[in-house]
This record gives C-alpha cells, sequence and structure tokens, in this order.
C-alpha cells in the first residue's frame, strides 16, 4: 500500500532539504494509516549533522504526550542524505527500529519512502514503500 502525500507536504520536504545544505534535515510525519497530513521539522542535534540526523528529544516528547491525548498519530520520521543516495545507509539500518512507521528520505531532489523490517531493534532490510502524491 502506498504512502499518500500532497504535493504541498513533499515541496516542503524538498525545502527543507535544499535550506539544510550539507546538513541533514529530520523531522516528523504525522497523519493516520498511510496517510501523511502534517510534517514537524525538527532540530538536527547529532554530533555530526552533516553525516547523521538525531531529532531533538524535547519535540519528540511533546509529539508523543500529543498523540496521547488525542492528536495525530506519529507514523514516521524524515531526514536528508545531502550528499548520498535516496536509500537507507549502514547507519540507518543500526539506528532503526521495526516498529511499523515510515522513513522518508530525501536526496538530490528525490524523496523515498522505506519501512525497516526484522524483529524490534534488530533490522536486517528496509522495504521500498511506494509514495502516491495527491493535488
Amino acid at each position: 500500500m502506498p504512502l499518500r502525500i500532497s504535493r504541498k507536504h513533499l515541496n516542503e520536504l524538498l525545502e527543507q532539504a535544499a535550506a539544510a545544505g550539507n546538513l541533514e534535515c529530520c523531522g516528523l510525519l504525522l497523519g493516520r494509516n498511510d496517510c501523511l497530513t502534517q510534517l514537524v521539522p525538527c532540530a538536527n542535534i547529532a554530533k555530526d549533522p552533516e553525516r547523521n540526523f538525531e531529532l531533538e528529544p524535547a519535540i519528540l516528547l511533546s509529539r508523543h504526550k500529543a498523540m496521547r491525548d488525542g492528536g495525530l498519530p506519529i507514523i514516521g520520521h524524515y531526514h536528508s542524505h545531502p550528499n548520498g543516495l535516496s536509500r537507507p545507509s549502514a547507519t540507518d539500518a543500526a539506528q532503526a527500529v521495526a516498529d511499523g512507521r515510515y522513513w522518508l528520505i530525501i536526496a538530490r531532489d528525490n524523496v523515498t519512502a522505506w519501512r525497516p523490517l526484522g524483529e524490534g531493534a534488530h533490522v536486517n532490510r528496509f522495504e521500498s514503500i511506494p509514495i502516491l502524491v495527491e493535488g
């Protein structure tokens, strides 16, 4: 089943990646099931933001609280590969959890969707998910 995303959100992802330049941009994906309805940009607090990303913990905590209070669920996250390919890297695999959430990766004006597969914290591969752009 494809991930449904509006053209507006797709353009926002591309703009954020371009604005970040050589640093990885990152953020959360909110929505329901297979439909992305909101992007939540986060500061990348990784020690090496040119090669890695780490979401700002305060944003994560606030979004989890909002979700518990009936807000939109977190259906995944996104990040850019400014000098790489729009597919998961070895570092992505090492940090991923097979929790059913989407990973969007932005590189060279391309956005791809992935889902980590495996058992819990042990991810052995990523499944490519088609993106259906609406609007």
